[in-house]
Order: structure tokens, then sequence, then C-alpha cells
């Protein structure tokens, strides 16, 4: 699959191992593969973040994530229903940060690997790039480029697709400024 990519999605990829180990953290995620996304100067996905206007509201959308993060992952519509339900997440959260530290529901702890060894993607991650693939090739595309991979982040149910989405990215958007009139097999791709 990697030989589809473009250099700017090789790019991509790469950013987000450089973000992962500058963060100290032990796997690369989906969130990194947006972070990458979001420090790109050139390309049809840097195109599309600034014409939406997300380009210049990074710490924004490190801010949710952050958030997503400091409750364990948890979208804010699974927040939501929870609070249908009677429960208060924001609480809990609190009464456990308070009692174990803060940031505890986040990720558990994963022993470290060295600086300079290889990095395993999630699964999450993995599914951005699969989900990549299959948008390129519904849309007739012969090469995987970022624009794929942001489509790809803004069609993956979860939270970076929420916070994308929370901040006027979604896939329509994405495909609208990217693609422009050439929105022909346009659907998302499974």
């Amino acid at each position: 699959m990697f030989e589809r990519f473009t250099g700017e999605a090789r790019a991509v990829v790469t950013g987000a191992v450089a973000c992962c180990r500058t963060a100290g953290e032990p796997r690369v995620t989906d969130e990194h593969l947006l972070l990458a996304l979001l420090g790109m100067e050139e390309g049809r996905a840097a195109f599309a973040l600034r014409a939406l206007g997300v380009a210049d509201r990074r710490d924004g959308l490190e801010s949710a994530l952050a958030a997503a993060r400091r409750r364990g992952g948890m979208t804010a519509a699974q927040v939501r229903a929870l609070a249908g339900l009677g429960v208060d997440v924001d609480r809990i959260v609190a009464r456990v940060e308070e009692v174990h530290g803060e940031g505890a529901l986040a990720a558990p702890a994963v022993t470290r690997r060295p600086r300079f060894g290889h990095l395993p993607f999630t699964r999450e991650a993995k599914g951005v790039l699969e989900r990549s693939l299959r948008i390129a090739v519904g849309r007739g595309d012969r090469a995987i480029g970022s624009e794929h991979l942001l489509l790809a982040l803004a069609a993956r149910p979860g939270v970076v697709a929420e916070v994308l989405a929370d901040h006027g990215v979604t896939y329509d958007a994405v495909v609208r400024v990217a693609f422009g009139a050439r929105n022909g097999g346009a659907a998302q791709a499974g």
C-alpha cells in the first residue's frame, strides 16, 4: 500500500511518527496523523485545512483532543449519551483524577520503545491508512495523497472525526474544497 502514497502522504506518515516521538508516546495514533496534517504547508490537505479555516486553529484542535484523552478517549457524543442516563462524566473524571492524578483515564502507560526504534501504529491509525486507500480507489485516483488521509480521518467515527467536524472539517467539506467540481466517487469509502 505504501508504494501508492505520494511524497506528501509519506511526509504525513513520517510526521506522525515524529509527533509520536516528540510526545514520548509508544504508538502512533490517528491523532498523530492529524497533527502531522496540520503541520503540512503544501498539498491538497493543507489547502483544504486553510480554506476551511482550521490551519490557524491548531491550538483549539489540540485542546479538544486533550480533553477527549482526559475522558479516556470518549467522544462528546458518548458523554452526552451518558449524561442522558444521568452519568456525569466530568464529575467522574474529576474524582478519578483527584484520587489517581491528572490524566489517569488517558490511555494506559505502555513500556516505552527505544527513541530510534520502530514505533507501531494503533489499530485506529492503521484503519485511517487503509481507509485512505479505499477512498483513493473509490475516487479513481491512482495514488494516495494527503487529501485522502484527511478524508479518511474525517470519515472514521471517533474522537478525531468529531473534533474535525466541530471545527467545520467534515468529509463533504473536504471533498468540496480539495476536489471542487471533480466530486465524482465522493461517497465515503467503507
